[in-house]
């Protein structure tokens, strides 16, 4: 059994933070969301695929900050490209720079639903402003959802300090689930504005799914016979399980659609893109504006990633090692006799537990990221992983002989 890591430092500036900040960081990047005690609470640096944190040790990352590092952390020639529009040119100005438009025609040449485009920051940004645009351009109020949006007040699952009236209109329905959606929207005739749905299947701590076949297909088909708006949120596909998102890898087009995360490489940039007639409502009938979106680093961080992606075919590497990871893994679930599920191959790998009806599962879960964690991997108990591109076949194979490892662990204390 591996040994438990040194992590006081961790736990000196936690309790600090906690006297600083309402829980000393933002919700899921507190202790509970990993195993309290055993997985560090602080980062010090990060190079690669790997991370080091506030006592020196240092891990595989394959959380990848919730999922923006597609290449790695602290990419030379992505920093580079941000240094240099630093020193030459600046980046937050009172109306916009050049590389706005740059930007826009990469993206517009990549992404099957993006004829305009808007640049925002965060995740929720994009989904909130995707569904204002889609109650403009429809002059309907309800919207049909699947999956995690962000945490605004329409879409956020924890309603604490949320007003019942701002999300009264959101409806729900389960992924893959085309009669659902169906009868969502006979039930409600003429009153939805938009569906908006994860091309691939991540909800909140369950089992990563792909979509069954025709269920895209079949989403977009219902929302154009019943004038709706079908918005793909590809925060984590886009820019990583294709440079065209998932809607290219499935070729299914939306009328909308919301890109995050792998988009910079970790600088903070989000879009929406869509149809021109859909979007240009922003030009007089709906309003967005932030101080903040049009700063251009990001944007140069952007360009510079997507170059770098092409040019050295980086998701088709990440896809084949990602496979390749996923096969090992598949091989030692298989071989544990535990009862667990392995889903997300090749690009978001996550191990859950089967729930039984006396909650055994939750210590063998326990159990497994306990010593998961002590062998140096960094993932997350409660939310799918990553694969980036420096995550070399070396790591991706220590990955997955520790996993084995841990399983058997797990198994000899269930």
């Amino acid at each position: 059994m591996a040994e438990h890591l040194k992590l006081d430092n961790s736990e000196r500036l936690y309790k600090e933070a906690q006297e600083l900040i309402p829980g000393g960081m933002m919700g899921i990047r507190r202790p509970y969301n990993f195993v309290p005690g055993e997985y560090p609470i602080f980062f010090d640096s990060a190079k690669g695929g790997k991370v080091t944190d506030a006592d020196g040790n240092e891990y595989l990352d394959m959380l990848c900050a919730y999922g923006p590092i597609i290449i790695g952390h602290r990419e030379r020639e992505i920093d580079a490209a941000v240094i240099k529009q630093i020193k030459e040119k600046g980046f937050c100005m009172s109306i916009v720079q050049e590389v706005q438009n740059t930007l826009a025609k990469k993206v517009i040449s990549l992404v099957p639903s993006a004829e305009k485009v808007v640049f925002t920051k965060t995740g929720s940004d994009s989904t909130t402003l995707a569904t204002r645009i889609a109650r403009a351009f429809t002059n309907k109020p309800k919207i049909i959802r699947c999956g995690y949006h962000g945490w605004a007040d329409w879409c956020v699952e924890g309603k604490g300090g949320v007003l019942p009236k701002t999300y009264e209109d959101t409806l729900e329905f389960e992924y893959n689930d085309l009669q659902q959606l169906e009868d969502l929207l006979k039930a409600n005739p003429g009153q939805v504005a938009g569906i908006i749905v994860t091309p691939i299947g991540h909800p909140n701590a369950h089992e990563v799914q792909m979509p069954k076949p025709g269920f895209l297909e079949g989403a977009k088909k219902l929302a154009e016979a019943h004038g709706t708006v079908l918005i793909f949120d590809e925060i984590r596909t886009g820019f990583r399980v294709s440079m065209g998102g998932a809607q290219k890898l499935f070729g299914v087009t939306p009328h909308m659609s919301v890109f995050g995360k792998a988009m910079a490489n970790g600088y903070e940039i989000s879009m929406v893109a869509g149809r021109k007639d859909i979007m240009d409502v922003l030009i007089s009938k709906a309003f967005v504006s932030s101080t903040y979106f049009n700063n251009t680093l990001p944007m140069v961080a952007a360009l510079k990633t997507m170059e770098i992606l092409e040019r050295d075919n980086m998701l088709d590497v990440i896809a084949k090692r990602g496979h390749a990871f996923c096969k090992k893994v598949r091989k030692h679930v298989k071989a544990s006799g535990l009862a667990v599920q392995f889903t997300g191959e090749p690009w978001m790998p996550y191990i859950t537990f089967d729930k039984d009806e006396t909650g055994a599962y939750k210590k063998t879960r326990v159990n497994f990221y306990t010593q998961l964690i002590r062998r140096k991997v960094f993932l997350q108990p409660y939310h799918h992983g990553y694969v980036a591109y420096r995550h070399s076949v070396k790591d991706l194979n220590y990955a997955a002989d520790m996993i084995a490892e841990s399983l058997e662990e797990a198994k000899k204390a269930a």
